[in-house]
């Protein structure tokens, strides 16, 4: 029963890993989520500068103390990139999460008319992760429906036009569901159903749109009846699920695991990309 490594941690020893730009990393002991922005030397000693998905940095001191997909791992400083490397990363940065193309030395459009509504705050903070630098060029804001039971009236209140359109995105959307009925209902609304487009995902709930090989998973976890879903999937994890704010940070471990599209399941893709081409159409097309 001693034969092999029997004192490493239930989470495996730390490997050392190089702290590149854009690696998304956690720190332990304060549970900060965010992407490598760069690495200095300050006070004599290696200090990782970690950007979260607000913007903000905050430094640490390069070493042990961070998970990696939810394993320990010890930060080394970059080796220097080669000159052909640097220029592919560079390219690489000249787009955005989504994929497009990056637009250079512009400032966000006014608000359009137009709108995409999502169920609820974490399907608003994935979008905006992904698409956020495209919805901003156009001028698209994202707003929260919290839930859809009353979408008809939703849709009354917004009174899309040709030129003031909307999109929505719902949460498990599969024929059968209560989803799939209030969708049907609200897409027979007049006189707007021709500029309101309505579509989803088959997901439980828009954490399953999260590839889970990022999480380390094979695949998304089946959670009994009468078990709340986020707190199931929590538990199977191993990460704190008591209550409403060890889901509010499961959740960002979970978003903070997600570094562009690649990550996210085709069916959420092609229906935010959909939405986005529905809502920025020209008038006059």
């Amino acid at each position: 029963m001693l034969s092999g490594d029997w004192k490493a941690p239930r989470r495996g020893r730390a490997q050392p890993v190089e702290a590149q730009t854009g690696l998304v990393v956690e720190d332990v002991e304060t549970g900060w989520v965010g992407a490598v922005a760069r690495v200095e030397k300050a006070g004599g000693m290696h200090v990782v500068h970690l950007e979260d998905r607000r913007g903000r940095l905050k430094g640490f001191r390069l070493g042990p103390g961070f998970l990696l997909d939810g394993r320990p791992v010890v930060l080394t400083a970059p080796t220097p990139v080669p000159a052909a490397a640097s220029t592919a990363a560079r390219q690489a940065a000249s787009r955005t999460a989504s994929g497009s193309r990056a637009v250079q030395d512009r400032q966000a459009r006014v608000a359009a008319g137009s709108r995409i509504f999502v169920e609820g705050r974490h399907d608003a903070e994935l979008v905006e992760k992904i698409w956020g630098d495209d919805l901003r060029v156009e001028g698209v804001v994202v707003e929260l429906l919290e839930g859809v039971d009353d979408l008809d009236s939703v849709i009354r209140g917004f009174a899309p036009t040709r030129e003031r359109r909307m999109g929505v995105l719902v949460d498990h959307l599969v024929p059968g569901t209560k989803e799939h009925r209030v969708v049907a209902e609200a897409a027979r609304v007049t006189p707007h159903a021709r500029w309101v487009k309505i579509l989803g995902h088959p997901y439980v709930d828009v954490w399953q749109s999260v590839r889970p090989h990022r999480l380390g998973l094979d695949t998304w976890p089946v959670i009994e009846r009468g078990t709340s879903w986020k707190h199931g999937v929590l538990a199977h994890l191993g990460w704190p699920h008591a209550d409403q704010a060890d889901v509010a940070h499961g959740w960002k471990r979970i978003l903070g695991s997600v570094r562009s599209y690649q990550d996210l399941e085709p069916t959420l893709l092609a229906s935010v990309e959909e939405l986005i081409d529905f809502v920025t159409v020209n008038p006059q097309e």
